[in-house]
C-alpha cells in the first residue's frame, strides 16, 4: 500500500484527453447534483418536517446503494471490456431523476429521486474510475485521478453558488431546484461526442458472479488493507447534509445555506489535484494521513462552533479532508488491483465503503435526534482518529517487514 515509487526521471505524458472530457462530465453533473444537495436536508426538515434521523437515513440509503451498486457495475465493465455504455447508462439516469426533486411534496417522493439519482451514481463510479486508470500513463495516475476529481468538485463550488443567486432572486427552494435538470442534460451530452475508450484487450471473458470467492485470491495483502482502511475512514464521513444542517443551527439563513457547500467545494477543488500531483513524488499514505488529520481536526471545529465563522473554519477544513483522501484512495485502488480486475476492486471497495457509509449516515442521524450535533460531531472524530492510527499501524508493520 505504500506508495514511495521510482518515479524520479520517468518522462510524463501529458493527461489524455478522455480524462478531461470525463472531467467536464463530472464538473457539468455535480454541479446539479449540488445545486439539489444543498438546498436538500433543509427543503427536507423545514418544508416537509422530516427529523434529522430520516435525513440520515435517506442520505444513508442513497450514497450507501451508489456504492453497492458499483460492485456490480465494476465487474460488468471488466467482463464487457467496455466502460463508455455503462457511464452514459449511470449518467443518464441520474439526469432522469433531477425532475422528480421540484415535483416531490412527501419525503417519500425525495426518498425516491435521491435513490434514483444514486443508482445512476453507482451504475457510473466504478467504470468511470476503472477507465481513468486505463487510460492514465502510470507515471502520472495520481494526477489524471486528482485533475478529474477537483473538475467534479468545481461542479461542486458552482452548483451552490448557483442555488445561492437563484434563491436570493426567486425565494422558492422548488423553483430553483428546476435548474438543476440543465447541467444533467449537459452531461450526459458530453459522454456520447467526448469521451473515448481505449480498445479492449482481445482475451476469453466469462461471465462471473462480481465478487466471485475465485477471483479473491488475485487481489493482493496491500489492496485488502486499502478496503479495510477506506471502510474504517467511511464510517467517520457521515453525509455532508450534516453540515448543511449545522450551519442552519448556526444561524444561517436559507437562502445562504448552500454557501456551506460553496466553501467545502473550493477546499476541495484547490486541494484535489495538487494532493493528486504530490502523490506521484512523495508517500500516498502519508498524505492520506494527513487527510484524516484534517477530518479529525474539522469534526473537533465544528463540534464546538458558536458562530457562523467558526463554522465555515470547519467546512473549510472538511473540504482539504476530502482532498487530501479520495483521490488518493482511488489512486491506492488502481495501484494495488490486477490489471484486468480493476473495475472489479473499485467495486468490492465500494462495497465495503458503501455499508459503512450506511452505518455512518443513520448513526449520525440518531446521535443528533438523541444527544445533539455537538456529539455528532465529536463521534466522527472518535472514528477517524481510529482509522489513522489503524493507517500507521499498517505502514509500521509493513516497514518492519521489510
Amino acid at each position: 500500500m505504500s506508495s514511495e515509487s521510482p518515479r524520479t526521471g520517468a518522462e510524463r505524458s501529458g493527461i489524455p484527453r478522455t480524462i478531461w472530457a470525463l472531467g467536464f462530465v463530472s464538473l457539468f453533473m455535480d454541479l446539479s447534483s449540488e445545486m439539489v444537495h444543498s438546498l436538500l436536508p433543509v427543503f427536507m426538515v423545514t418544508t416537509l418536517g422530516a427529523s434529522a434521523l430520516t435525513v440520515g437515513v435517506i442520505e444513508g440509503v442513497a450514497e450507501s446503494t451508489a456504492m453497492l451498486i458499483k460492485v456490480f457495475s465494476g465487474a460488468i465493465s471488466d467482463f464487457m471490456g467496455r466502460r463508455k455504455g455503462l457511464l452514459l447508462l449511470g449518467y443518464g439516469v441520474a439526469a432522469l431523476s433531477k425532475p422528480l426533486f421540484p415535483l416531490a411534496h412527501s419525503v417519500e417522493v425525495v426518498f425516491t429521486a435521491r435513490f434514483l439519482d444514486r443508482i445512476g451514481k453507482g451504475i457510473r463510479g466504478a467504470p468511470r474510475d476503472a477507465l481513468v486508470a486505463d487510460v492514465s500513463p502510470p507515471s502520472i495516475r495520481g494526477a489524471c485521478f486528482g485533475l478529474r476529481q477537483s473538475m467534479d468538485t468545481v461542479g461542486a463550488v458552482l452548483g451552490p453558488a448557483m442555488a445561492i443567486v437563484l434563491m436570493i432572486w426567486l425565494a422558492d427552494i422548488q423553483l430553483v431546484l428546476w435548474f438543476a435538470v440543465i447541467p444533467a442534460i449537459v452531461a450526459v451530452a458530453l459522454i456520447v461526442v467526448g469521451v473515448k475508450e481505449p480498445t479492449p484487450v482481445s482475451r476469453e471473458r466469462t461471465f462471473r458472479s462480481p465478487i466471485h470467492w475465485r477471483v479473491l485470491p488475485g487481489f493482493s495483502r496491500g489492496y485488502w488493507w486499502v478496503v479495510v482502511i477506506g471502510g474504517v475512514f467511511t464510517l467517520a464521513r457521515f453525509s455532508e447534509a450534516f453540515l448543511v444542517l449545522r450551519a442552519q443551527q448556526t444561524g444561517l439563513s436559507v437562502a445562504w445555506v448552500p454557501l456551506v457547500m460553496v466553501v467545502m467545494a473550493i477546499f476541495y477543488a484547490l486541494s484535489a489535484y495538487p494532493a493528486g500531483w504530490l502523490s506521484d513524488r512523495i508517500s500516498r499514505t502519508k498524505l492520506l494521513c494527513m487527510g484524516m488529520g484534517l477530518l479529525i481536526l474539522a469534526d473537533l471545529v465544528l463540534a464546538g462552533s458558536g458562530s457562523i465563522i467558526t463554522m465555515m473554519l470547519g467546512v473549510a477544513l472538511w473540504g482539504l479532508h476530502m482532498g487530501f483522501s479520495q483521490g488518493i484512495l482511488a489512486t491506492l485502488v488502481a495501484d494495488t488491483a490486477p490489471m484486468d480486475l480493476k473495475g472489479t476492486a473499485f467495486g468490492i471497495f465500494n462495497l465495503v465503503s458503501g455499508v459503512c457509509m450506511l452505518i455512518a449516515s443513520v448513526l449520525a442521524g440518531a446521535i443528533w435526534q438523541g444527544m445533539g450535533s455537538v456529539n455528532t460531531f465529536l463521534a466522527g472524530a472518535l472514528l477517524a482518529a481510529t482509522a489513522l492510527f489503524l493507517l500507521i499501524a499498517v505502514e509500521r508493520s509493513r516497514g518492519r517487514a521489510s
